[in-house]
C-alpha cells in the first residue's frame, strides 16, 4: 500500500470515530393527553346550543420551548435536547383543555383557539399558566389562573387551578401522563364555572387517569 493510501485510510478512519463520537440517540416526542371519555358507548345527547372556545394560552417563557424543562433543584431547572414535545405547549395545552370540556359540557362545539377563530362563541376561556413544574420521578403541578368570558362582554368568572399529580414512575412518558391529569383537574373547574354561567348540565367529572401519547 503507498503512503497516499495509507495517509486516506488513515482520515477515514479518524474521521468515523469523530463522527461515533458525536453522534447522539433519537429524540422521542410526548403529547399531553385528553382523558379518558366518561360518555357511554353508543348513547347519543342533545347537545346544548351554546359553543366554547379554548385559548390563547400563555406560558413562562423557561418553559415556553420544545425541550422538556425539568427541575433538578430548588433554584436549577434543566432543558431535555433528547426528550421534546411533539407540538407547542401552548398550543397542546388549549388542545386538550378543549377535550376535556368537549367531555365535560354538552357543548355544540368546543375547539382549541387558532388564528382562523371566528370569535362567534358563547364563551371564551383564556389560560393563564403560573407555573408548569416537571420534577421527574416525583410530580408535576400546573398553577393555571383562567378566565371565561361570555359572548360580548355579558358575563365573566375567573378562578385558580392549582394541581399536583404524582408521577407514579421515573420515566418521562410517567411525568407527561401526570401532566395530563393535572390538565384534567383544571378543565373540570372550568367547566363548573361555564356551567354556573349557563342553564345546561353537566356530564360526570373526568376520570383521573391518563396516559400520554408518545411519538417514536
Amino acid at each position: 500500500m503507498t503512503r497516499t493510501r495509507i495517509g486516506i485510510a488513515a482520515i477515514s478512519l479518524f474521521a468515523g470515530v469523530l463522527t461515533g463520537c458525536g453522534s447522539s440517540p433519537p429524540a422521542r416526542f410526548y403529547v399531553l393527553s385528553v382523558a379518558p371519555s366518561v360518555a357511554t358507548e353508543g348513547t347519543e345527547q342533545a347537545l346544548a346550543d351554546y359553543s366554547v372556545t379554548v385559548g390563547p394560552v400563555s406560558l413562562p417563557d423557561a418553559i415556553d420551548r420544545p425541550q422538556l424543562v425539568v427541575r433538578v433543584g430548588a433554584n436549577e431547572v434543566a432543558l431535555l435536547e433528547e426528550h421534546r414535545w411533539a407540538e407547542p405547549l401552548q398550543g397542546e395545552i388549549a388542545r386538550v383543555i378543549a377535550g376535556n370540556l368537549s367531555q365535560l359540557l354538552d357543548a355544540r362545539r368546543v375547539m382549541a383557539y387558532s388564528p382562523q377563530t371566528t370569535g362567534d362563541e358563547e364563551y371564551r376561556v383564556v389560560v393563564d399558566i403560573q407555573r408548569f413544574d416537571s420534577a421527574p420521578g416525583q410530580s408535576a403541578q400546573i398553577d393555571a389562573l383562567w378566565t371565561v368570558n361570555g359572548a360580548e362582554g355579558s358575563a365573566r368568572k375567573t378562578g385558580r387551578t392549582v394541581a399536583r399529580e404524582s408521577t407514579g414512575g421515573d420515566s418521562y412518558d410517567a411525568l407527561v401522563a401526570a401532566h395530563s391529569r393535572a390538565l384534567a383537574t383544571v378543565s373540570a373547574k372550568i367547566a363548573e364555572a361555564i356551567h354556573s354561567m349557563n342553564s345546561t348540565g353537566a356530564k360526570t367529572p373526568l376520570p383521573a387517569a391518563a396516559s400520554p401519547a408518545v411519538a417514536p
